[in-house]
């Protein structure tokens, strides 16, 4: 079964999950209420609440199917398996045919190294998928002490040419757990004659073979051809200690428990990305729940809820990676932005600040503190953060135009206009032709009133690169206005308004393009359309006032020549 198969089996299957969860069964004698409030908790992810109101209806209805898949789906989700396995028994005792039932089962006997138990059921048909069920057989058999045919398992599992990577790596580490670290490296190596492509836990996985067959010095140049110099803080201090000569233990996989959640570690991020988010996570809750130190795991699950909207599980999964793990920062900065995306700005902000103390070498910390700074409009500690940033980078290299960038507008918005120009143009240096700085700082010459002919060309850059950008193609029409092009203007201004049709400002300026070329009825009703996407304060009583007296009288009134002059009539 080729991994594509893979894929679609769980796209399939993912959305079985979604209706499930979607679409109660009928409501019965005093379930409708239970039945609403789980359909609306499926219906936006709401793992906690699905889990308490199905179990609520299932108190009345106790064999009903569908409650009982959703009720199963529910604690999986949550995290909380042991849970879900009483649901799934109740499921298999009443016959019903369930693919994440078996998967809870499985789970719970993998958990409890009942592996003959696993084996016999499997057997028996209770079936997840090609992959997991011959993945399961090996390992199965590794825990049971049967090598031979764990070895036998591996191979089998190998010899689908779609799933061939997943077989050899799983092999891989099984051999490296018993000690049979050449075979490991020979697999890993390329060497059995299969590629591997490799993640980043097989890529460390091989490092520490490596490291234990006394090959530092090819476990350092593994993790330079893979990650470059720019290592983060956990990588550093594992290349520190393999050039210092230290021998790294072999712990990626310990047992066969641990066999077992990289199975479903494997699986999870097979499909991340192609299945929904939902499906994924059930493999990535069972990975934990085997081995609940699977830091990767951990952080997968916790990107998986955050992407659903879940941000208060996201922010307690990301809270279980453990503050001496070299992962902690990575999981702290997906914390920070879990809070601020739930609305809880300054707990963000506390997170961060509270980072860039315990790891002050680390450039992305601050460089995230700046970002975090900068949406709240705290301009003067957003650049001091990326001030540290810089420093720590040292020598300005291509991917820290965006950097430059990000200070050039903390610069600009504290009106020190030549630190932030010239950081504009490093930006640029750094990429030419980097379509966001060519914008920003060819609105900012138009909105200062210098530079037009050179603003124009900068933003027509900007404005090819980035077609369908609809801030772009405003600054476009933007400039047009004030070089006095006032009918080349209104097609561009059009195009920004349908692109981004509910932003104000873009609003705003075709209002104002329209009166320009006499069309004052039309630019009434896109003045008032600003309006009502609530523009800022100072923003909206200049808009009132265009309203009450014109475009011409306004400009008037700021002592700029109103349209009619400024167009030579």
């Amino acid at each position: 079964m080729p991994l594509f198969s893979i894929r679609s089996a769980g796209l399939a299957l993912s959305t079985a999950i979604t209706l499930s969860l979607a679409v109660p069964a009928v409501a019965q004698d005093g379930l409708a209420g239970a039945y609403l409030a789980a359909r609306h908790a499926g219906l936006t992810s709401d793992y906690a609440a699905a889990a308490q109101y199905f179990t609520r209806a299932l108190t009345r209805d106790p064999s009903n199917p569908e409650l009982l898949e959703s009720a199963l789906l529910a604690f999986v989700g949550l995290g909380e398996v042991d849970k879900a396995v009483p649901i799934a028994r109740r499921m298999q005792s009443g016959g019903m045919d369930s693919q994440v039932a078996h998967m809870v089962l499985l789970a719970d006997q993998l958990n409890r190294d009942a592996f003959d138990d696993a084996l016999e059921d499997l057997q028996a048909g209770r079936a997840i998928g090609p992959l997991v069920d011959g993945l399961v057989l090996a390992w199965g058999h590794f825990g049971a002490g049967r090598m031979t045919e764990a070895l036998e398992a591996f191979d089998k599992a190998s010899a689908d040419t779609g799933l061939a990577a997943f077989g050899l790596y799983h092999k891989a580490l099984a051999l490296a757990a018993v000690g049979d670290l050449e075979g490991a490296d020979k697999i890993f190596s390329e060497e059995a004659g299969q590629p591997l492509r490799m993640t980043r836990r097989g890529i460390l996985a091989h490092v520490q073979i490596l490291s234990q067959l006394e090959r530092n010095d090819e476990a350092v140049a593994l993790i330079d051809e893979v990650f470059g110099r720019e290592l983060d803080p956990g990588l550093a201090a594992l290349r520190t200690r393999l050039e210092d000569g230290d021998t790294l233990s072999f712990d990626t996989i310990r047992n066969a428990r641990d066999g077992a959640a990289e199975i479903f570690f494997t699986v999870a991020g097979a499909l991340n990305g192609e299945a929904s988010d939902g499906y994924t996570l059930l493999y990535a809750r069972i990975a934990e729940y085997l081995r609940p130190d699977h830091v990767d795991a951990m952080l997968l699950t916790a990107s998986l809820l955050e992407a659903q909207g879940r941000y208060e599980l996201a922010t307690a999964a990301y809270q279980r990676v453990p503050a001496a793990d070299p992962a902690f920062y990575a999981a702290e900065l997906g914390r920070a932005e879990a809070l601020e995306r739930s609305g809880k700005s300054e707990a963000s902000i506390e997170v961060l600040s509270q980072l860039a103390k315990t790891h002050a070498n680390v450039p992305i910390v601050h460089v995230t503190l700046g970002d975090a700074y900068r949406r709240l409009k705290r301009f003067e500690e957003a650049t001091k953060s990326y001030d540290r940033a810089l420093e720590l980078f040292g020598e300005p290299e291509a991917g820290q135009w965006v950097i430059y960038y990000a200070r050039g507008i903390t610069l600009e918005r504290q009106d020190r206009w030549e630190k932030a120009e010239a950081d504009f143009l490093k930006a640029l240096e750094l990429q030419p032709g980097q379509p966001q700085v060519l914008n920003y700082l060819g609105y900012s010459y138009v909105e200062m009133g210098v530079n037009y002919d050179e603003a124009l060309d900068m933003i027509e850059q900007a404005v090819a690169a980035r077609p369908n950008d609809g801030y772009i193609t405003d600054s476009l029409g933007w400039v047009l206005f004030r070089l006095g092009r006032y009918d080349e203007a209104v097609p561009h201004m059009e195009r920004a308004a349908e692109l981004e049709p509910v932003d104000p400002i873009v609003n705003d300026h075709l209002g104002d393009v329209f009166w320009a070329v006499g069309r004052k009825l039309e630019a009434a009703f896109q003045w008032r359309r600003a309006l009502s996407f609530d523009p800022e304060e100072d923003e909206a009583v200049r808009i009132r006032r265009k309203l009450e007296v014109g475009l011409d009288a306004v400009l008037a009134e700021e002592g700029a020549d109103p349209i009619a002059v400024a167009n030579g009539n």
